[in-house]
């Protein structure tokens, strides 16, 4: 069998074309439609066409691109030169593509691209200042460290890494607030929106707070808006913070011998200011913790005053503690069951001698002015009184003085009441209440300091106190009973006044008058708010407690129990809330008081003759 071979007709499937076949595939992909991505069109040209040509689509792509794409280092460079080079073309047309760069994460690029990011930062809010408030928007979210960063900020003070980060941040807005004045107004708005929510976590608000602070040390012209914006936030904080909780923790916490606590060093001055002492459990408590320690190291800076400080320090120093004079009397003294944001004012005074004079004079001021409501002038009272009780720092020449004053303005309002035939309304004769009850507290709290000797003995009588508790307006009704009871007990020792009789009738006024099912009490005793009662926090109390006068019984009253001895209750509307404090014991004040209370009582805070 013979094989033959033939060509068959098959073509083969990678036949080449020829040259005229070529130029006609060439032409025809020429002419199909192709789109070229924001990328490679950049912002130049994006913005060129929509200025020259109204078409804004590029524009609204490449700020798509900005805000979804993972952009490298060259890539940012690039478009911010681009960004600056074309800055005055981007009007308010354009807010979109602006917004988009002033998001670019630039924090932590090169050194060469910060600074590049700042140039353009700048020229931006120079020339088209209603970006304003979105660029200081912008930087101010930086402030607030993330939920989850509470290990890179110890007692609110950032890390080396972070603090690293932050600064390129304060430089830019530094650098806007010196380029544009308006911008102020515009800064403390934004700092004031972006404030953390009091139930975030304690990091976030400290965090926050260093920044607000830093931006004082650049920009001493904000001291009083912010400290006044912080001070409001902490209050915030602080009747957010229950204090029987935070009290509960304190009494319940570690138990630990009382020498150990009592010998524990601090490092105040330690940059990371990080402290042995566990702080409060409860969350708000925590954060207005550290926030507070911020606050007085703050201050100790700023207002602590040596014999090489100079001039400019002085002056300095005064001018802040004005400032925050003025805040005490607008935002704290008028402020309802704070515990304690108050101490800010306690500690600042407690640095200089004339800054405490200052403080009480203000206080006096308030209370002589019969144009001052009613409230105020019994707020101004509680804190004259609880401050000369409280402070260490201040001599007893300051008592004395204060108390000469309460017991003269005392006596001249009973000498009018007697001429008017002024009825004992509780309501209509409010600051007379509070003055003398302030006169009571401050004897049996100070009984030891006030009968030392037989010079303080004669001060004491030319009170006239007998004549203070027994007058027809009867102050020892509408007063606390363990004031009462304990200022008592002091003046039937010393032989001052003999008050038992008056408390005994007024326990019998207080007896609930049943009418059917319905039970009808008496007034009242007067609203009591002592607002430098014991301090509760546990870090911030590092800068109280040194210059902080606990209760020491006078040793001259007898048969007292000294393990039954308890803190001053305090009591502002409704609230009871008992304090470890050794001065009056923490019954309910005199809501229900029965006859064996007042005799209990009476065995605890004076002595038999």
């Amino acid at each position: 069998m013979s094989l033959y071979t033939r060509k068959t007709g098959v073509t083969s499937i990678l036949k080449t074309f020829s040259g005229e076949d070529r130029q006609r595939a060439k032409a025809v992909a020429a002419n199909k439609v192709r789109f070229s991505t924001p990328k490679e069109k950049g912002l130049a040209e994006s913005v060129r066409v929509a200025v020259e040509e109204g078409n804004f689509h590029l524009v609204k792509e490449f700020a798509y691109f900005l805000r979804e794409s993972e952009l490298t280092d060259d890539e940012v460079l690039l478009i911010i030169k681009d960004a600056k080079r074309i800055v005055h073309n981007l009007t308010s047309d354009f807010v979109n593509i602006v917004e988009a760069l002033l998001s670019l994460n630039w924090k932590n690029r090169s050194s060469e691209i910060i600074e590049a990011y700042t140039e353009f930062w700048i020229d931006i809010m120079v020339a088209h200042n209603r970006y304003l408030p979105v660029g200081v928007s912008k930087l101010i979210i930086h402030w607030i460290p993330g939920d989850l960063d509470a290990s890179e900020w110890v007692n609110g003070c950032p890390s080396e890494c972070t603090r690293s980060d932050l600064e390129p941040i304060h430089n830019v807005l530094n650098r806007v607030l010196t380029a544009v004045p308006m911008a102020f107004d515009v800064v403390i708005d934004a700092i004031s929106t972006k404030f953390p929510y009091f139930k975030k976590p304690a990091h976030v608000t400290a965090g926050y707070l260093f920044n607000v602070l830093w931006l004082i040390e650049y920009k001493p012209i904000f001291e009083e808006l912010i400290l006044k914006l912080v001070l409001q936030k902490l209050l915030v904080l602080d009747v957010n913070a229950p204090r029987d909780q935070i009290d509960v923790e304190t009494n319940d916490g570690n138990d630990k011998s009382e020498t150990e606590e009592m010998f524990h060093i601090y490092n105040i001055n330690a940059d990371n200011l990080i402290n042995a002492r566990q702080t409060v459990k409860n969350p708000v408590g925590k954060a207005l913790d550290i926030c507070l320690l911020m606050i007085y190291k703050f201050l100790d800076g700023k207002c602590r005053i040596n014999q090489n400080s100079s001039e400019q320090e002085s002056g300095t120093a005064n001018r802040l503690f004005k400032i925050l004079l003025y805040l005490f009397d607008d935002v704290l003294l008028p402020s309802h069951n704070t515990h304690h944001v108050q101490f800010v004012i306690f500690y600042v005074t407690s640095i200089r001698f004339a800054y405490s004079e200052a403080f009480l004079n203000l206080l006096w001021q308030k209370v002589k002015n019969p144009n001052v409501s009613a409230i105020i002038r019994h707020s101004a009272v509680g804190y004259i009184a609880s401050f000369l009780a409280r402070a260490k720092f201040l001599p007893l020449s300051s008592v004395i003085f204060y108390l000469k004053e309460l017991t003269k303005w005392a006596h001249t309002y009973i000498d009018e009441s007697d001429e008017y035939n002024q009825t004992s309304s509780l309501k209509a004769n409010l600051v007379f209440y509070s003055v003398c009850q302030a006169v009571f507290y401050l004897i049996a709290f100070r009984a030891t300091d006030l009968t030392a000797s037989s010079k303080d003995l004669l001060f004491l009588q030319s009170l006239q106190l007998s004549r203070l508790a027994m007058c027809q307006l009867n102050p020892l009704r509408y007063c606390l009973s363990p004031v009462a009871t304990a200022f008592a007990g002091v003046t039937r020792t010393y032989q001052l006044a003999y008050c038992h009789t008056v408390l005994e009738r007024n326990a019998r006024r207080k007896l609930a008058t049943v009418y059917g099912h319905d039970k009808s009490m008496p007034e009242e005793t007067v609203e009591t708010f002592f607002p430098f009662d014991p301090y509760l926090l546990k870090i911030s109390n590092q800068y109280i407690e040194d210059n902080y006068m606990a209760y020491q019984s006078n040793e001259t009253e007898d048969n007292v129990d000294r393990s039954s001895e308890n803190l001053l209750s305090r009591k502002r509307g409704d609230s009871e809330l008992g304090e470890e404090d050794d001065f009056i014991t923490t019954d309910k004040r005199q809501k229900h008081l029965e006859m064996s209370k007042s005799e209990e009582l009476d065995k605890q805070f004076h002595c038999g003759t």
